[in-house]
């Protein structure tokens, strides 16, 4: 994975309302640590960021210009509102060359599986450690003509060259199963419906019920 150059700017006003007029600006409150070292509140450009983040994914490596010193840095955690289509903050991780990192990362299933099939995706990333250069973007497993019934553990996921495993090696990533059929569906339907008793209409009281009731 190559590294995407930011130039960022440091913060020195911190709190809420410091933070939207950083978003107003067209900026994103950042926080760099790690290493030791004292953490770095910075701005970075919206854009270039999002941009980076859609290219690379959330593990994106960058280097950033801080004042002129430039700083290799790992995209830790990206804090998008709940909302509105904008990042909120961003937390980096002070990394260096040659160095490893655990990170999770997404799995795309591929392909088809058997006639019949459905896939249930039970993990939709798995932890890996890699070098920071070499951190891959997703990780594909394919399903092509993979019968009722298979299991892919995250141990039996193909990984890159240098990439280990980090999740349990049991843990189960793509169960392959039955698809539902048109008489199951309506099975399921029928036994909703089941022991459902409706309301009898209130009857009008008897005469002689009312005249007793009128009496008392």
């Amino acid at each position: 994975m190559a590294q995407a150059r930011i130039d960022a700017e440091t913060r020195t006003e911190f709190g809420k309302g410091a933070a939207r007029r950083t978003r107003r600006a067209g900026k994103i409150p950042a926080v760099l640590y790690g290493h030791g070292t004292d953490p770095q509140h910075l701005s970075l450009p919206s854009l270039e960021f999002a941009r980076v983040v859609r290219e690379q994914g959330r593990n994106a490596v960058l280097e950033i210009n801080i004042g002129g010193t430039p700083q290799l840095a790992l995209t830790k955690t990206v804090v998008v509102h709940p909302i509105r289509p904008y990042i909120e903050h961003v937390d980096l991780l002070v990394i260096k060359r040659g160095e490893k990192v655990v990170v999770d990362v997404q799995v795309v299933v591929t392909g088809e599986a058997a006639a019949g099939s459905m896939i249930a995706q039970e993990l939709n990333t798995i932890e890996v450690e890699a070098d920071v250069l070499s951190i891959p973007e997703s990780i594909e497993l394919s399903v092509q003509d993979v019968e009722i019934g298979t299991q892919i553990l995250a141990g039996s996921v193909a990984l890159p060259d240098g990439v280990t495993l980090q999740t349990d090696p049991e843990a189960l990533v793509v169960n392959v199963v039955a698809a539902p059929t048109q008489a199951d569906l309506e099975g399921e339907l029928d036994i909703e419906g089941a022991g459902v008793v409706e309301d009898a209409p209130e009857s009008a009281p008897a005469e002689g019920d009312s005249a007793a009731s009128s009496e008392g």
